[in-house]
């Protein structure tokens, strides 16, 4: 595989307009799905097909970390989300289940530059044979771990919480079953690592610095994808609700929201894709704090969420048509955006 490095050549910057500049860093990469921050110089990235790349910005050193995953890329399946925390690494991926099926599943490594010996600590059940909906966004907060697992395609299975297909996933980090979680308040019929169901494909999914809540955007069918919170014991109603979209077919689906169900901060009707999100702190971009920042494949962009607890405020697209379609957005330590594109790129949003 050959990268491309444009760290050093500045000159290739792209404006996005008189105060916002687009940098490219690396090229070249193989269907990326997600970046995490090692250190500030210090990155590790996924690719569909399976690679882990150690990317060293100062050193300018591109390496493929060799692991033991059994991973399936199958339509949207392949190696997903991956997050770096105390020396540990955390990947989502779908996971070959055998005669064709696969599940979303997570695994943990110690971080070793050379091999990564990787322990599955949840799998998805049942095992689908479905190349749909692995949602597979990760999310750390304090000593619990969060996993999308998206519907695979199977629509009601959302509304079943004797399955996980459509949830939102809570374990412990090294895979046990916290004993707070709603199985075990008021929710008995559900499977214990479950928190939430009612998903269809949650595809962005962070931790606020502000508040201590989890944030979400998640896929709808034709229209309706949305931005939202994420809600213990809860349920986004899918696929009973489609949010203000339709079905592939054009034919009506469920009511945008019915009572008893969880409601999105902001719908997105027609659709734009949404991606990955955060919810922005730093100083590179202060007037951003506190606010979402949502990006978007089909729609290319990325854009900017203010809002209160619950309730959407404004939106204004920061840009878009620039880079392609976003897969992933993280921060960097001065709070300048990283941007993963399923173009293969690495990008740095900055000011000019």
């Amino acid at each position: 595989m050959k990268f491309c490095y444009l760290f050093f050549f500045i000159f290739f910057f792209t404006k996005v307009s008189a105060e916002l500049k687009l940098t490219p860093i690396l090229e070249d990469l193989n269907k990326p799905w997600s970046i995490t921050s090692k250190s500030n110089s210090e990155h590790l990235i996924t690719e569909k097909s399976g690679n882990i790349i150690f990317f060293n910005k100062k050193t300018n050193l591109i390496k493929k970390i060799s692991h033991n995953l059994k991973v399936l890329e199958h339509g949207q399946g392949g190696l997903l989300d991956i997050l770096f925390k105390d020396q540990k690494v955390y990947v989502s991926y779908s996971e070959d289940r055998g005669e064709g099926k696969s599940s979303t599943s997570v695994a943990v490594a110690n971080f070793n530059l050379d091999f990564l010996k990787f322990k599955n600590i949840f799998q998805a059940e049942p095992p689908i044979d479905s190349g749909y909906h692995f949602g597979s966004r990760l999310v750390i907060k304090k000593d619990k771990l969060y996993v999308s697992a998206g519907e695979r395609g199977g629509g009601i299975i959302a509304q079943d919480p004797k399955k996980h297909p459509g949830s939102i996933i809570r374990i412990n980090l090294d895979g046990s079953i916290p004993k707070d979680n709603p199985k075990f308040l008021d929710k008995q019929e559900w499977l214990p690592e479950i928190y939430q169901i009612g998903i269809r494909n949650v595809q962005g999914m962070a931790l606020s610095p502000y508040d201590g809540e989890i944030y979400m955007t998640n896929h709808g069918a034709r229209g309706g994808d949305w931005f939202g919170l994420l809600f213990k014991g809860g349920n986004y109603g899918w696929d009973k609700l489609y949010w203000g979209g339709t079905k592939y077919s054009g034919l009506p689906g469920g009511p945008k929201w019915l009572p008893g169900y969880d409601k999105p901060i902001r719908y997105y009707v027609p659709s734009i894709a949404t991606s990955a999100m955060l919810i922005y702190k730093g100083s590179e971009f202060e007037e951003w704090n506190g606010k979402a920042l949502i990006s978007a494949l089909k729609d290319k962009s990325i854009r900017l969420v203010s809002f209160k607890k619950n309730k959407f405020i404004k939106e204004e697209i920061i840009f878009k048509d620039k880079v392609g379609r976003i897969r992933d957005i993280k921060l960097d330590e001065e709070g300048r955006v990283l941007i993963l594109t399923d173009g293969g790129g690495l990008w740095r949003l900055s000011k000019s």
